[in-house]
C-alpha cells in the first residue's frame, strides 16, 4: 500500500469544520469521498489539524493509504475534478508508511485577519473578523511579544478539550497592518483548542484599551481562561502551513 500525503486549500465557510460530524457537512467527508471515487476503494483520511466551522486553510496536510497506481503528480487534478470549488488539493507526494499527518508534524503556522474599519465589508465578511473600533496596533504588537517562548497556555484554551498538557512553545508572532486589514501571524510547535482565536480576541481587547499590553504576562501565568479575551470569530482564521 502507498501512503499519499496531500496539501489542501479550502474556504471553510460552508462546512462544519474539518472533522466528520453529525451536525453538518465537513471538509474531511467531502474530500474523502472524492479520493475514494478517484482510487476506486475505501480509504481513511487523516488530517493534520481539526479546524472548526468557518475556519479556512491554505496549507492543510492529510494522508491516506491506497493501492492505486495513479502517479502522485496526477492526484491533485484527478481529485479536484470531483471536488466543489471551495476545496482544492494543491499538491501530493508519496511518503513513508510511518508518516502520519497529525502525529508526525513538528509545528503549525496560523494567520488571523481583522477588518478594522467602521463599515463592514460585503466581500470580506467571510474571510476577516470585523472590528469597527479603531485598534491601537502598536499596543497589540507590544502585547504579542509576551506570547513568545514556552508557556502553559491554559488561559488560552476553550473548554471541551481532553488534552491535559497545556504547555506549548510559540516560535514567532507578528502583527502587521495594511490599509484596513490587521494580520496576526503565529507559529508554534502546537496549539490548544481555540488557542489562536483566543489570543486574537485578547489582542483585540488590547487594541481597544480593555487590556494593557503588560497585563498579558500575568494572564498567561494565571492560567485562568476568564482573564483572557473572548474567542475571536472563526472566519478570520487560516491554517497557513504544517511543518514536518
Amino acid at each position: 500500500m502507498r501512503n499519499i500525503k496531500i496539501i489542501i486549500e479550502y474556504d471553510g465557510t460552508e462546512y462544519c469544520g474539518w472533522q466528520v460530524q453529525k451536525n453538518g457537512m465537513s471538509i474531511q467527508q467531502v474530500l474523502q469521498k472524492a479520493i475514494e471515487d478517484t482510487v476506486n476503494h475505501k480509504i481513511s483520511l487523516t488530517g493534520a489539524s481539526r479546524t472548526d466551522a468557518g475556519v479556512h486553510a491554505k496549507g492543510m496536510v492529510a494522508n491516506f493509504f491506497t493501492n492505486s497506481k495513479i502517479p502522485c503528480g496526477k492526484f491533485p487534478m484527478a481529485i479536484n475534478s470531483k471536488l466543489p470549488d471551495d476545496i482544492v488539493v494543491t499538491g501530493a507526494e508519496e511518503v513513508g508508511e510511518n508518516f502520519h499527518s497529525r502525529y508526525s508534524n513538528k509545528g503549525k503556522r496560523y494567520s488571523y485577519y481583522i477588518l478594522n474599519r467602521r463599515i463592514p465589508s460585503a466581500i470580506y465578511r467571510r474571510y476577516t473578523a470585523h472590528v469597527p473600533v479603531l485598534l491601537d496596533v502598536e499596543k497589540m504588537k507590544k502585547a504579542a511579544g509576551y506570547f513568545l517562548g514556552t508557556h502553559d497556555f491554559s488561559a488560552f484554551k476553550s473548554s471541551g478539550s481532553s488534552i491535559k498538557n497545556n504547555i506549548r512553545t510559540v516560535k514567532s508572532i507578528s502583527i502587521t497592518k495594511t490599509g484596513d486589514i490587521i494580520k496576526l501571524e503565529i507559529e508554534a510547535d502546537g496549539f490548544l483548542y481555540n488557542m489562536v482565536r483566543i489570543i486574537a480576541g485578547t489582542l483585540i481587547d488590547v487594541g481597544k484599551g480593555k487590556i494593557g499590553p503588560d497585563d498579558i504576562d500575568g494572564i498567561i501565568k494565571s492560567r485562568d481562561r476568564n482573564r483572557a479575551g473572548k474567542t475571536a470569530p472563526p472566519q478570520g482564521l487560516y491554517l497557513d502551513c504544517v511543518y514536518y
